[in-house]
């Protein structure tokens, strides 16, 4: 389970390193005034930051081929995994006063347990796998063991009493004393068992650009007929009611009543009524197809935008090294992780307002890229001018001082 999520976890994780490593390499540069030696040599900053640039854009492709090809198969296994592991029982667990319900068709009670040799004191237990018949099993000690190829689960009783009984006859009841009892309950959902990873659908996290595609377009082609459905029927609708054309539903009058006002208010309101339900059965299939399309369409825009922030954080972190005049790990890390933060919030949130309408998928995952942009485009022309550096560091100081250390 965790070497599948390591691939998310790698894909989020590779273009704060880019940020990370260009503000320590610029840093370093520019405390040891290297930046100063490359820039009276004629050289500007943008020229300095032409290799940074492209390592960064080979990186921002190896990251989008990884997140459109590895990443959707890790996800799903990842996801096929975790329920067989939700699918399969814990590992049953006795705890003294306490009834456990983790055996199908039994409850058991021990009212004390002895954690070094596994013996139950006080064990009672209710057995209701028989529909017809009640059965309460009494016992001084007890164990629970596997099986040999732990298909079964058996409870060895001591001492103890059976009590059974039929609910519809009460006067039918029978009581069995033992010296040694034995029952034997199949452990059936105890073993783990992998699925088929083929037969288990996969969702919009675990499926690549192409797939997303078809289903945007699947989507967007039944939105557009229910909004065409919607069209004519008030179209027809109109014409009904101009005159031009008749009877445009399914309704026809009973010839056999009067034509009252009563039946006529009767025959309009059922028109209307069925012209209604139709309408709104259509929007809501609208409604619901745009939904679906812009789900997957913020799943696309992301693996885009995700591994373009590695080109992105390359205009920032240069600039930014050289304004801090610091290389040390406090001051990179803290720096990294605010815009960690910021690319991070505005991920999530841009998703969510995406889901509900409010922004659509583009703006909502190209946001927080389009922001860097231009926060890198300024630095680098402050930086390039030589218009200011950041001198103000303690804040970062004392918030990693131990990292530093």
């Amino acid at each position: 389970m965790l070497g599948y999520n390591l691939s998310w976890m790698f894909v989020l994780s590779v273009p704060i390193g880019v940020l990370f490593g260009t503000l320590m390499a610029f840093g370093n540069l520019s405390a040891n005034h290297e930046v100063t030696v490359i820039k009276s040599g004629g050289t500007s900053l943008i020229k300095m930051m032409y290799p940074i640039m492209v390592l960064g854009l080979l990186l921002a492709i190896f990251l989008f081929w990884f997140n459109d090809n590895i990443l959707p198969e890790t996800n799903h296994k990842a996801s096929v995994l975790l329920h067989d592991v939700t699918r399969k029982k814990p590992t049953m667990t006795i705890e003294a006063g306490q009834f456990s319900t983790d055996l199908d068709g039994y409850t058991i009670l021990a009212r004390s347990l002895d954690s070094a040799s596994g013996v139950l004191k006080g064990v009672t237990i209710y057995d209701n796998t028989n529909g017809r018949r009640s059965s309460l099993v009494s016992a001084d000690s007890g164990t629970i063991e596997f099986s040999a190829d732990y298909s079964k689960f058996i409870i060895f009783l001591k001492q103890g009493e059976i009590h059974q009984i039929i609910p519809n006859r009460l006067e039918d009841f029978r009581k069995i004393e033992f010296n040694q009892y034995q029952i034997v309950i199949p452990a059936s959902g105890f073993a783990f068992v992998r699925s088929n990873e083929n037969m288990i659908s996969r969702g919009d996290r675990e499926m690549k650009i192409a797939d997303m595609e078809r289903i945007v377009q699947e989507s967007t082609k039944n939105s557009d007929s229910a909004k065409s459905r919607v069209e004519k029927r008030l179209s027809k609708h109109y014409k009904f009611l101009a005159g031009i054309e008749p009877n445009p539903v399914n309704i026809t009058r009973d010839t056999n009543k009067a034509l009252t006002w009563s039946y006529g208010l009767h025959e309009v309101e059922k028109r209307i009524n069925y012209i209604k339900a139709n309408i709104v059965s259509d929007i809501n299939q609208t409604h619901d197809f745009t939904q679906r399309a812009n789900q997957y369409k913020v799943e696309i825009y992301k693996k885009y935008s995700i591994p373009f922030a590695c080109f992105l954080f390359v205009l920032v972190g240069c600039p930014l090294g050289i304004m801090t005049k610091k290389g040390n790990f406090g001051i990179s890390a803290g720096i990294s992780i605010l815009f960690y933060i910021f690319s991070w919030i505005s991920l999530i949130g841009g998703e969510k307002l995406a889901d509900r309408g409010f922004l659509s998928p583009f703006v909502s995952m190209w946001l927080g890229n389009f922001s860097i942009f231009i926060i890198g485009i300024f630095l680098i022309i402050r930086a390039n001018n030589e218009s200011f550096t950041i001198k103000n560091l303690k804040p970062f100081r004392k918030l990693f001082a131990k990292s530093t250390n």
